[in-house]
């Protein structure tokens, strides 16, 4: 087995007290976003509406579609309220769920990845009230798993997670199990998938991400990767699992890969 190391000395984000982080949860949801208050927010949702509408008429409509309010106010809060921008990122988000066939997912459709225990959205909130996607780092195998379906399975849990947001609540956790990870493990295509999952398709959806025990075999790919988050490095921690423990979960949430 690969020695561990913590790698504190690389990023380390520290730790949040419990009512700090309900309190973030809270003020984040409560805050209203733009200058001009919601009057203005919802003359810039019909603008981009009709933007979209105009200029793409043939991306779907409804839910997550091109006419859904609460996605095209999420993605102008993403992009500062630029109406350019946010059209720009919704029509490329929009495209991306409709060719990738987001909205047909199922657990039976990824259900052959799925049986692996690989990732899942773990059944318990978080202490901060946040939906938790585990991923076991050992489980994964790039060169015997079609990356076709790991992307799917992948897309399928950021979905299930975000769907089982509280109300109030706007981000998740992720949590890279990296206890046994080895050479053959590491994936440097499905990670850059993952980023660009994060940054173009659910922006600011996700909350923090949690690395435990990494070993030292993780080190030469996190320094790869990590140039790649730009923004989305200050939101990862290294940590162990006592930590995901004591500071994320109560003796009854708390995951059952975590449990001593």
């Amino acid at each position: 087995m690969a020695a561990s190391c913590s790698f504190r000395s690389v990023v380390r984000a520290p730790p949040l007290s419990r009512s700090l982080g309900r309190s973030a949860v809270r003020c984040r949801s409560a805050a209203t976003p733009g200058a001009g208050g919601a009057a203005s927010n919802s003359k810039l949702v019909l603008e981009v509406k009709e933007r979209l509408e105009r200029e793409h008429p043939g991306l779907p409509t409804g839910r997550n579609g091109r006419d859904d309010d609460d996605m095209i106010l999420w993605f102008l809060k993403d992009r500062k309220f630029s109406v350019d921008e946010a059209v720009s990122k919704l029509t490329k988000a929009i495209k991306w769920r409709q060719d990738f066939g987001v909205s047909e997912l199922s657990e039976e459709s990824v259900k052959g990845l799925y049986q692996t225990g690989k990732a899942y959205v773990h059944d318990s909130l978080d202490i901060y009230g946040r939906p938790v996607l585990v991923v076991v780092a050992a489980k994964h195998f790039p060169s015997t798993q079609d990356p076709v379906e790991n992307e799917k399975l992948c897309a399928y849990l950021v979905e299930k997670a975000i769907n089982r947001l509280p109300s109030g609540a706007e981000n998740i956790l992720g949590i890279f199990d990296l206890r046994g990870f080895r050479v053959e493990n590491g994936d440097l295509q499905f990670l850059k998938f993952l980023i660009d999952v994060f940054y173009y398709y659910y922006p600011k959806r996700l909350g923090q991400v949690l690395f435990v025990d990494a070993p030292f075999v993780f080190q030469p790919m996190w320094q790869v990767v990590k140039p790649l988050l730009k923004s989305y490095a200050s939101l990862v921690r290294f940590c162990d699992s006592e930590t995901v423990r004591k500071e994320y979960f109560t003796e009854e949430t708390v995951p059952p890969d975590f449990r001593c």
